[in-house]
């Protein structure tokens, strides 16, 4: 999908029984990673803590899928999501993403924390990766890449609409 000249091409994977975790601030930077997470992104903690989650996002991951995902966390709730992310030398590992907000005793939002699994592969070939290449290429028809991504994040709304569910039903019903 991507011509990125930082990506290899190259898939990774994880075991079944193996769960990547993070925690960010409510800004994004990483404030833990699990050894999975740094195992399978390949870089080390001191090289993580602090940055942001940003960092091993892939260019074939449609920026309306994280406004989707920041637009629910914002919102106070949970979501699920796929997600391609890329390792430090380029290499790529799909993910099935549980991204909650992190609470404090008083109830107010301090953070993120996202759990991810090994995605069905079925999923990602059949139904994800086709829709994201459509999103990305929504995405790419705007010179402003805020405009392609509202683009992109309409046609969205548009297929939740049109099914009558909300996103996490969505990909629930995959």
């Amino acid at each position: 999908m991507s011509k990125d000249r930082n990506v290899t091409g190259e898939e990774r994977f994880f075991d079944d029984d193996e769960l990547i975790v993070s925690k960010t601030d409510l800004k994004g930077h990483i404030t833990y990673a699990n050894d999975v997470f740094l195992r399978i992104a390949d870089y080390t903690e001191r090289e993580v803590l602090g940055q942001p989650h940003s960092m091993i996002r892939h260019p074939d991951m449609p920026r309306s899928v994280f406004k989707l995902l920041w637009d629910t966390l914002q919102g106070g709730s949970e979501i699920f999501a796929y997600v391609i992310n890329r390792a430090k030398n380029g290499d790529h590992y799909w993910v099935l993403a549980h991204v909650t907000p992190s609470k404090d005793a008083r109830g107010q939002v301090v953070g993120y924390h996202s759990n991810r699994r090994v995605p069905d592969r079925r999923i990602v070939t059949e139904h994800i990766i086709p829709l994201y290449q459509s999103l990305l290429a929504e995405e790419q028809k705007y010179q402003n890449r805020k405009e392609g991504m509202q683009a992109a994040h309409a046609m969205v709304g548009t297929l939740l609409a049109d099914r009558g569910l909300a996103y996490d039903q969505f990909v629930a019903t995959l």
